[in-house]
Order: C-alpha cells, then sequence, then structure tokens
C-alpha cells in the first residue's frame, strides 16, 4: 500500500524518483474504497492446487479482494471432481454481463498444442475479447500468457527443442515499472513449458514493454502501456514440489525429462528442492493488485466498460 503524506512535502519528489510510491493528501481524500472484485479463470487440470497457490498470493495483501472462480461452458475437467466445480465455480456464460476489477488466467497442459486445435479455444478468445471491456486488469499465466499474445498481438510462439523446467535467475529491465517495484536486480522463477516468444517479436509491437527477461528464459514478465494486459511467461504461484511432481509425471510416462535445473538441492532429486522464488512472487501478485487494479480500476465497477 502506498504512504500517504501532506502534498508539498520536498520528501515526495525525491521518493518518487526513488520508484516508491507516495499518495500525496489530496488524492488519498479524493478515494473511495471498496472490495476488489478478482476472476480467475483456471484452466489447469489440478484445479484444487491452482487455487491454492492463486490464493496464497492474492492473500497477501492488505487489499480486501472477492474472489470469483471461473470455468469454461463446453469443457469438461478432468482432474477436479464434478462436485467441486459445481459448488465453487460458475460458468462463463452466467458472468459475462459483470465487471471485474481483475482477471487472472492460467496456465494449462497445452505447450504442444496449435491454439486453433484447443477444443475451447473460441470461447477462450471470446473471454480474452471480453476481457478489454469488462475487467480493469487482466494477468496471463504461462500457457495463458503466450496465448493472449497471440490472440492480441499475432505473436506465434516458437516450440523449444527440449521442455524449460527449472527455476532460472530473471533480470529486471525496466526498473521503473510499478510491477516491479521493490524487485531486485535479479530475482528467481520457476519455468514449466515447450514454448517461447523470441524477443524480436516483441519489438515490433510499441504497446508491449519487456520489464524482466532472461537469455534462458526469453521475456518473462511483459505488460501492454496501460497495464490492462500483464504477461508472465513462468510460473511464479507454483509450490515448493510443483516441478518435481511434474518431473516424476514426466519420468512414470517414459518421456526421458531432463531434471529441473537449479531447483533440487546439489541437483540431486534424492535431496529434495528448495523454494527461492516464493518472495517475489508475493510482490509481483502485490503490485499488480495495488498499481494495476486498485488504483486503476474506478470506485464504480459498472464503468469499468466506459473507462477502456
Amino acid at each position: 500500500m502506498p504512504i500517504k503524506v501532506i502534498d508539498q512535502l520536498p520528501a515526495v519528489e525525491a521518493l518518487s524518483a526513488e520508484n516508491v510510491f507516495v499518495m500525496t493528501e489530496s488524492r488519498a481524500l479524493s478515494q473511495d474504497i471498496r472490495p476488489l472484485k478478482i476472476a480467475i479463470l483456471n484452466l489447469m487440470p489440478n484445479k484444487v492446487a491452482t487455487e491454492i497457490q492463486l490464493l496464497r498470493l492474492l492473500a497477501n495483501s492488505p487489499l480486501q479482494v472477492d474472489v470469483e472462480l471461473i470455468r469454461l461452458d463446453n469443457h469438461v475437467s478432468k482432474h477436479t471432481p464434478q462436485n467441486h466445480l459445481d459448488c465453487f465455480y460458475r460458468y462463463f456464460s452466467d458472468v459475462e454481463q459483470q465487471n471485474y476489477d481483475g482477471l487472472i488466467i492460467t496456465g494449462a497442459p497445452l505447450g504442444l498444442v496449435n491454439y486453433e486445435d484447443v477444443s475451447y479455444w473460441p470461447q477462450l478468445s471470446e473471454i480474452l475479447t471480453w476481457a478489454d471491456r469488462h475487467v480493469t486488469s487482466t494477468l496471463f499465466l504461462c500457457w495463458a500468457a503466450h496465448a493472449a499474445l497471440y490472440h492480441y498481438y499475432g505473436l506465434q510462439r516458437e516450440i523449444r527443442g527440449e521442455k524449460l523446467s527449472g527455476v532460472y535467475w530473471q533480470n529486471v529491465c525496466q526498473p521503473l515499472s510499478p510491477l516491479v517495484r521493490g524487485f531486485d536486480d535479479e530475482f528467481l522463477v520457476p519455468h514449466s513449458r515447450y514454448a517461447q516468444v523470441p524477443k524480436q517479436k516483441y519489438q515490433h509491437h510499441p504497446d508491449l514493454h519487456v520489464l524482466a527477461e532472461a537469455d534462458v528464459t526469453g521475456a518473462y514478465l511483459l505488460q501492454n502501456s496501460t497495464g490492462s494486459r500483464v504477461f508472465v511467461t513462468g510460473h511464479p504461484e507454483y509450490d515448493l514440489t510443483t516441478l518435481n511432481d511434474e518431473y516424476q509425471r514426466d519420468l512414470a510416462a517414459g518421456l526421458e525429462p531432463k531434471i529441473p535445473e537449479n531447483y533440487y538441492k546439489q541437483n540431486d532429486p534424492a535431496k529434495g528442492p528448495h523454494k527461492l522464488w516464493q518472495s517475489h512472487a508475493f510482490l509481483l501478485f502485490s503490485n499488480w493488485l495495488n498499481y494495476y487494479v486498485y488504483q486503476a480500476t474506478p470506485f464504480d465497477i459498472q464503468q469499468i466498460g466506459q473507462q477502456l
């Protein structure tokens, strides 16, 4: 949350130059406050595990957040009990007339499938178009980030020679962006994907800004000029054991996967993993909620479509 000070305090200019968010008294007096309304479109097979991961990160904020779980209308989940879906999720068709302050769209295990061959691509495309009119800011994770870059900008991913799996250092390249406010110059993030969009493709779109990247992973964190679209190509939400679970699954399937890089203690699966990315995951979600949702959304949620 911002600190609130008198408008003319000399420290305001100095702190702002250091990328510290200071709210002047006049602005604070004009603010109305209400709970943020955040929707999650959960495309991951194990929806319960993903719910825990995302809610953990959303909860690490002084802001009050009302979460609504959304599912696709004509897609049957094979890994989540039907009674769980019926009890806790709403179909998109039931909420498409509503507005949301924020929307999170998760990844999906579809890294080797053409977008148009995904059974639910037509409705997902509809949701991406809908989000521009009904959501203040949308956060796309991993597969959803690449799918959204394709939908909005026509950026086609390239399939890597081998799966990118591990925990990798990322470099902040636009430190004055509010989304990376408080980040270290370098930070660790899990990645688990086959696809990548080459950096030169982003450079042809002036509306896209790369905020953090690495040579081995490519662009990790991007946003459009207004912050209404935030693209995260990794998995900051992953639990300690998620990469290990995927590795063991691929081993059991006979895929001969490489050991996830920089993940296990002494690079030995027998010694177990260690978690080195959680603090930046919390900070990323807090920054998104504060600067791109809370600070940007109108008090009257019905006005969202009018301001976008």
